[in-house]
């Protein structure tokens, strides 16, 4: 396919079919990320910012382009379990396991690093968090380029993760060498961080693999509570997610959370009191609850009971609401397991703190 410039900006367009991707385009598009350049790319999570995770100048690239933090670790992507093993000083067992189990997959598991990967990878870590995406022009794209590829989400810092090639282009379309259009992104949410380099497993960033799955297969988890992550505020962080204010709007957000009813009024009367100061306010809620807000910029994300459509829809109903001018964001909680629990991660990120509980 011919690729189009986008006409605000120099970046390349290329659009590919998920599941049947361009040779050509994939061709080029590796070229690029072998010459030091930076790519965003689809994955079954959310759109990724794509660097030679050998090569030092570009990764600076990935976190002056995203203003990200120089102390926030990069995911280090693979198309193959040999890449693993050149990248990692021990694979132990259960990693092996995990592998088997869920890669290609939204699971990211933490190892222990090699003298390979810079430290602008692992932020001077002594480990690298290493994924094989489950999206065939990912696994195609890092193939081609012969080379692991650090991709952070294709975002800017602290802001709502992509999900298509158009949030990609609003963000940093004037930053970066190309993207490749594959359409939205399925799952909408980040992977699971799990780190493996303790002697318990923990789960340092919830995501598309959920603790229940996980401890199926290799037994007991730690997962870091909001609480917990804060008190890591402090330390070295250790997984992306874990230390900043992440997948922010523009407006404030303030998340209810209860038993369904109760988060219905209670959030109705905020909406009212906000109304009455004359603020344009949005409501983010569920469709089992959506018949009680009446006024207000609602978005509806799905059914509270079937988490992965809610999944799916959050960062776009965020980005939406930038769109809507809202001055204030009222969003309903779930409860947080499952899926759930990840969905809840982002929102608590998002709000910054603000949670009433009812």
């Amino acid at each position: 396919m011919a690729w189009l410039n986008v006409s605000q900006n120099s970046v390349r367009l290329w659009k590919v079919d998920p599941l049947r991707p361009d040779g050509k385009v994939i061709q080029k598009a590796a070229s690029i990320l072998r010459s030091g350049g930076l790519v965003a790319f689809p994955t079954e999570t959310v759109y990724g910012l794509g660097a030679n995770a050998f090569d030092r100048e570009a990764l600076a690239g990935i976190f002056r382009v995203k203003g990200r933090p120089q102390d926030n670790p990069l995911i280090v992507h693979v198309a193959d379990r040999k890449t693993v093993f050149q990248l990692a000083a021990e694979t132990p067992q259960r990693a092996i396991i995990l592998m088997d189990t869920f890669w290609p997959g939204p699971l990211t598991i933490i190892l222990p690093k090699n003298s390979l990967i810079p430290d602008e990878v692992s932020a001077g870590l002594n480990s690298v968090a290493l994924r094989m995406p489950a999206h065939p022009v990912a696994l195609e794209l890092i193939r081609e380029a012969g080379i692991p590829v650090a991709a952070p989400s294709a975002n800017l810092s602290g802001r709502p993760s992509p999900t298509t090639a158009g949030h990609v282009l609003k963000d940093l379309g004037n930053l970066i060498d190309a993207v490749l259009d594959g359409g939205p992104a399925d799952l909408g949410l980040e992977s699971t961080v799990l780190d493996l380099t303790l002697d318990v497993p923990a789960i340092l960033r919830p995501g598309g693999v959920t603790p229940e799955e996980i401890s199926r297969v290799i037994g007991g988890l730690q997962i870091y509570s909001s609480s917990a992550e804060e008190n890591l505020n402090k330390a070295p962080v250790r997984s992306p997610g874990m230390k900043y204010k992440h997948y922010a709007p523009e407006a404030p957000v303030f998340i209810i959370e209860g038993e369904p009813l109760k988060v219905a009024r209670r959030l109705g009367e905020l909406l009212r009191q906000y109304q009455a100061e004359g603020k344009k306010v949005g409501v983010l809620a569920y469709e089992e609850n959506a018949q009680f807000y009446s006024c207000g910029e609602l978005i509806v994300a799905g059914r509270r009971q079937e988490p992965a459509g809610v999944a799916a829809r959050l960062y776009s109903a965020l980005r939406h609401f930038d769109e809507l001018g809202v001055d204030v964001i009222l969003a309903e909680g779930m409860e947080p397991k499952g899926l759930g629990l990840a969905i809840m991660n982002r929102l608590y990120r998002a709000a910054g703190g603000r949670v009433i509980r009812v």
